[in-house]
């Protein structure tokens, strides 16, 4: 009884962060999606007679430093920042899969080679190594989104190798091995569909990382141009109106960035409590 008792507060503060986590996602995908086509609004418009004006009904975000308004940039921002995120994040775990299954599947100088250049490539910080990706193109969307991709496999690598080679060890694959299933069968049929809930979680953590390494690449201004909306545009044209005592040039891209990421977190931690509640650690990133 007395453990029972004790058992309902933490599952209501789960059910609640799981509603909250799940409907701020919503809201933001709801912003993202509608909000562009519906505001019938440039979001480079320059109006230099109302430039850094604080929060207001006609500017509920305010103004940046040109006269923009704030709160569709921001919109802009995030949609900008979600697109890289997703597609990194999806690019980085069908590279991670593929490669994890091949060293978990055969196992032997494969698994050792591949491995030795996981650690190898894990021994750089990603950061470093994403931006000499990027320095070798102009700088736009599509590099930095091969920059966070090439980047962040590594951990999905792992995971998927590591359920590989736990797979190989059940008794259904001997008996799919026994009855005469080739190794590409074997990958194809058994071994890929034990892996996917795995490798979907890992994508899931992925995107809040992959949104912060672009908002980290273009605050350094080596990730999108300058004139493009995206959140580590918005905090790093806004370094000059915080020195001077404007805050909301630089609060509300911050909020953009981290309240939906600490959202997608949040969902993805319950996810991964579901499927595999003995590893919660295993799958952070």
């Amino acid at each position: 009884m007395a453990e029972t008792a004790l058992a309902l507060p933490g599952r209501t503060t789960r059910r609640v962060r799981i509603v909250t986590s799940a409907t701020i996602v919503i809201a933001v995908a709801l912003a993202v999606l509608v909000v562009p086509p519906l505001v019938q609004l440039d979001q480079q418009a320059v109006d230099l007679a109302n430039k850094l004006d604080p929060p207001s009904w006609a500017h509920p975000f305010g103004t940046d430093d040109v006269g923009r308004d704030l709160l569709l940039r921001c919109v802009y921002g995030l949609r900008v920042s979600l697109l890289v995120g997703l597609v990194a994040a999806l690019t980085a775990t069908v590279i991670g899969t593929a490669i994890g299954a091949l060293a978990g599947a055969f196992g032997g100088w494969t698994d050792r080679v591949v491995m030795r250049v996981v650690d190898a490539l894990s021994s750089v910080p990603h950061l470093l190594l994403g931006i000499f990706i990027v320095a070798m193109f102009r700088p736009g969307v599509w590099p930095v989104i091969i920059s966070v991709a090439l980047t962040h496999w590594l951990s999905t690598a792992r995971i998927v190798r590591s359920e590989v080679l736990s797979l190989r060890s059940r008794p259904f694959i001997d008996a799919a091995v026994s009855g005469g299933a080739s190794r590409t069968r074997v990958i194809l049929r058994h071994l890929l569909p034990g892996v996917l809930p795995q490798a979907g979680l890992a994508a899931v953590l992925m995107v809040p990382h992959a949104m912060w390494h672009e908002s980290a690449l273009s605050f350094l201004g080596l990730g999108l141009p300058a004139h493009q909306a995206s959140l580590g545009n918005l905090v790093q044209s806004a370094r000059g109106s915080l020195l001077a005592g404007d805050w909301w040039p630089t609060l509300f891209p911050g909020l953009f960035l981290i309240i939906p990421t600490l959202a997608l977190a949040g969902l993805a931690g319950a996810w991964r409590d579901r499927i595999n509640p003995r590893r919660k650690s295993e799958l952070m990133l």
